[in-house]
């Protein structure tokens, strides 16, 4: 086996492990969230003030990282970063005040933010070397991550411990962990090679509009997720009026279908191709968010289940929409930052921006009326995003070798 199988078998390793702590901090963060609201008196308001100081903290941290991977390579950030994002969970564990926290969210952002970009931009290049789809289940393991960190605050306050120690425990611990993946990530290419790649490739400076349209695509896929993540449940309770304890069930079957497709989504894509998968990923979940638009309509023993179908269709539809978008970013060759963070950074405005707009929509109208726009913006992923990745695609193809001319006759 030759040492460049040999390292990017390790680096896949790695990457794993940084999308699962990565995972792990944001779901230790939110499932603390009750706690640390408790604990410093916040309210819905000063809570929600807080989220979005962490959202702008990434955002801005996004943009700026891009380039710095660019320069100094996606291994030596992931260094840097991933114990970073770890280590500043000392910031709401510890913040006496809510003036405090929200100087420390914004840190606690930045240290999200900059991680975000680093290990995508390090799993594309991994995928460069295996020749194949892997990145989907790598965003599959970011969300088990992230149900492990659910699952252990849930297990430490039924254990009636300590919320704020755990995070305290987890800021300390979490770091160290971050060591052995980061060992094991790609080496960097020697200076000469890295700047030819840079300047040869296409990669390196794609264009605005085609960055924008990706973005699009991006923007679309996140806020449909934030639309589910956000009102799965309260369209159950209030459009559905079903029991209280099965409202939850509504984004469960969402979640589950999500990650269940994105740990097995790259054969999916290895098989029908990057356009294809983008196509029918917009259709099924705008056929999601239309059956759960018209779940309503159906008889009473079936509304529900009319719209955990959708949900389902809509988790499955949603899941592989950012590992197409990165990966055909990476595809195009060259270095990969900037571009990677740019689109990162308009998927995570629609993210950020999605369950504001859809409250006030909700708010002067009604929740069905609100989930109309996820459900076009939905149909938007496959009309941005089959465009994009077909001409990163070709952007991608080598050029057609010339045909040599033919000896002169006499």
């Amino acid at each position: 086996m030759n040492k460049s199988l040999i390292d990017a078998r390790r680096a896949r390793a790695a990457v794993f492990g940084f999308f699962f702590l990565a995972g792990l901090v944001m779901g230790l963060w939110a499932a603390g969230l009750p706690s640390l609201n408790d604990r410093l008196g916040l309210g819905p308001a000063r809570l929600g003030s807080v989220l979005l100081l962490i959202s702008g903290g990434a955002l801005v941290s996004m943009l700026v990282a891009g380039p710095v991977v660019d320069r100094f390579s996606s291994r030596r950030v992931c260094w840097i970063a991933g114990p970073f994002s770890g280590l500043v969970l000392l910031g709401p564990a510890l913040a006496p005040s809510y003036w405090a926290l929200a100087v420390l969210a914004v840190v606690f952002g930045i240290g999200l933010g900059v991680t975000e970009v680093a290990m995508n931009a390090h799993s594309v290049e991994v995928e460069r070397r295996y020749g194949r789809p892997i990145i989907s289940a790598f965003h599959g393991t970011w969300s088990l991550g992230g149900a492990a960190g659910g699952g252990i605050t849930s297990l430490v306050l039924q254990a009636r411990l300590d919320p704020q120690v755990l995070l305290i425990v987890a800021a300390v611990v979490v770091p160290f962990l971050y060591v052995p993946a980061a060992r094991l990530l790609l080496p960097d290419p020697p200076e000469h090679e890295s700047s030819v790649d840079a300047g040869a490739k296409p990669g390196a400076s794609l264009r605005w509009g085609l960055i924008a349209l990706l973005g699009l695509a991006a923007f679309a896929g996140h806020l449909s997720e934030g639309a589910a993540i956000d009102w799965a449940a309260l369209h159950a309770r209030w459009v559905l009026e079903t029991d209280p304890a099965m409202a939850p069930l509504a984004y469960t079957i969402f979640s589950v279908a999500m990650t269940t497709v994105r740990l097995l989504g790259d054969p999916i894509r290895a098989r029908l191709g990057s356009v294809r998968t983008i196509q029918l990923a917009g259709l099924f979940a705008t056929a999601g968010y239309v059956l759960v638009l018209a779940s309503p309509l159906a008889g009473e023993s079936l509304r529900v289940v009319c719209a955990w179908a959708g949900w389902a269709l809509a988790g499955v539809g949603l899941a592989t929409v950012v590992p197409v978008l990165f990966s055909a970013v990476g595809a195009a060759g060259g270095r990969v930052g900037r571009a990677l963070a740019m689109v990162t950074a308009f998927g995570y405005s629609g993210l950020l921006l999605g369950p504001a707009v859809l409250g006030y929509v909700a708010e002067a109208s009604s929740l069905p009326v609100a989930l109309i726009i996820p459900a076009v913006l939905a149909a938007v992923v496959a009309l941005a995003g089959s465009p994009a990745i077909r001409s990163l695609l070709h952007l991608s193809a080598p050029a057609p070798v010339a045909a040599e001319p033919a000896p002169a006759r006499d």
